[in-house]
């Protein structure tokens, strides 16, 4: 399967707990002010790869704890991110997922050709909610602003609620 990429990262410590391998996808609808990553904003940008190429990259580094889908906006290619983060899943590796779209609506909008739901099934942890330059704060732990949240997704799916997780 093809995913449009603006990059990736082998040995990430910034995007989440411990050492991970993020992908960053290319396009975004959200257009936050004060982005980290504007140059993902283009879904024409970047360049498109095989996810099994992304997949081989990552299960090639041992000293990984996870994977990050970072962007971008994952949640704009999530059909083709299914095969990554189960992977990942498969080979102990846990997953986080960023998005600018709340939990909710991910799952109220979730059908089978977006595959919200379906890749959400491998993800651990997702930090849902746009950027907002007025709350951004150094302080945060894998967020970059106040409103953001970090959700345990199995938590939530089980309970039909958005869960907080524990680092939080």
């Amino acid at each position: 399967m093809k995913l449009r990429i603006a990059g990736t990262v082998n040995d990430s410590i910034v995007d989440g707990p411990g050492i991970r391998f993020t992908v960053f996808t290319q396009g975004c609808p959200h257009h936050c002010e004060g982005c980290h990553n504007p140059h993902t904003h283009d879904f024409n940008g970047g360049s498109e790869t095989d996810t099994d190429e992304i997949i081989s990259k990552f299960l090639s580094n041992p000293l990984l704890d996870g994977i990050t889908l970072s962007g971008g906006e994952p949640m704009c290619q999530a059909k083709a991110l299914v095969p990554v983060a189960k992977a990942a899943k498969e080979h102990g590796l846990d997953v986080i997922a960023y998005t600018g779209y709340t939990y909710e609506y991910l799952v109220e909008h979730s059908n089978d050709e977006n595959g919200y739901l379906a890749l959400l099934e491998y993800v651990d942890f997702l930090v849902d909610g746009k950027f907002e330059l007025d709350k951004r704060s150094l302080e945060l732990h894998f967020k970059g602003s106040r409103n953001q949240r970090v959700i345990d997704i199995k938590k939530s799916l089980a309970s039909s609620e958005a869960v907080l997780a524990d680092w939080n």
